[in-house]
C-alpha cells in the first residue's frame, strides 16, 4: 500500500496561498503572492527531488493543477517540468470534464477521499499532494495523510488561506525530521501521532 505524502510551502502562521508567483493565487484580495520566491535554496530542490522520485502519482486540487498546467510545460531546461510531465496526475475536481488538457492526467470521480483510499491500495509508491490546500484538508479530515513534509519560512503574513484553518479536527503529529536551510527555512517531516486522548 503506498502513503499520501503532502508537500507544502508555509508561512510561520501557516499561511499556504501563492508561494510561487504574485498572480498565482488573488483570492479574498490576498496580495503577498510569490512570498516563497526569495527564500529559494538547492536544499530545497533536493527535497523536492527526493521526494518526487518514489511517487507513484501526483493529486492535485482544480485550482493547482489548472495553474501548474499554465506554467510548468512552458517552463524549457527545467528538470521539474519533465517529472511533472511525465508523472501520472491525480485531480480533484467537480468542475472539469475529461479528457484533461495535461498529458497523463485522471480526473478522481466521485468521493474524492475514497477515491485516494482505493489509489493506496493499488499501489506501491507514494502518493504526493502539491499545494491544493482543500485537497489536502478533505484528506486530512479522512485520515488518508502518511506524511507531512512542510517548508516552513521565516516569515508572518497576517492574512491568507492557512493549512490549519480555525475549526480544524484536533490533532497530533510526530516529528520525524528537520533540516535548516541557509535562508532560514526549516523543512520538517511530520507523520500522523496518537490519536487524541478522550479527555480532549
Amino acid at each position: 500500500m503506498s502513503k499520501v505524502v503532502v508537500f507544502l510551502n508555509l508561512t510561520l502562521d501557516g499561511v499556504l496561498q501563492g508561494p510561487g508567483r504574485p498572480d498565482e493565487d488573488s483570492r479574498g484580495g490576498f496580495k503577498y503572492g510569490g512570498w516563497a520566491a526569495p527564500y529559494a535554496d538547492p536544499n530545497m530542490g533536493k527535497t523536492v527531488g527526493e521526494s518526487m522520485a518514489t511517487t507513484g502519482g501526483i493529486l492535485l486540487g482544480r485550482r493547482t493543477y489548472e495553474d501548474f498546467y499554465g506554467f510548468w510545460p512552458k517552463q524549457k531546461n527545467n528538470p521539474f517540468t519533465d517529472v511533472l510531465n511525465n508523472s501520472q496526475k491525480y485531480v480533484a475536481s467537480t468542475k472539469l470534464k475529461e479528457p484533461l488538457p495535461w498529458m497523463n492526467s485522471t480526473l478522481l470521480k466521485g468521493n474524492v477521499p475514497k477515491a485516494v483510499a482505493k489509489l493506496k491500495k493499488q499501489s506501491e509508491k507514494d502518493l504526493v499532494v502539491l499545494g491544493s490546500g482543500k485537497l489536502v484538508q478533505s484528506l486530512m479530515e479522512a485520515n488518508l495523510i502518511d506524511r507531512y513534509i512542510l517548508l516552513i519560512h521565516p516569515l508572518v503574513l497576517g492574512s491568507g488561506k492557512r493549512l490549519f484553518a480555525i475549526g480544524s479536527a484536533y490533532t497530533t503529529l510526530k516529528l520525524v525530521n528537520t533540516e535548516p536551510t541557509k535562508k532560514g527555512v526549516i523543512i520538517t517531516t511530520y507523520e500522523p501521532g496518537e490519536p487524541p486522548g478522550v479527555n480532549v
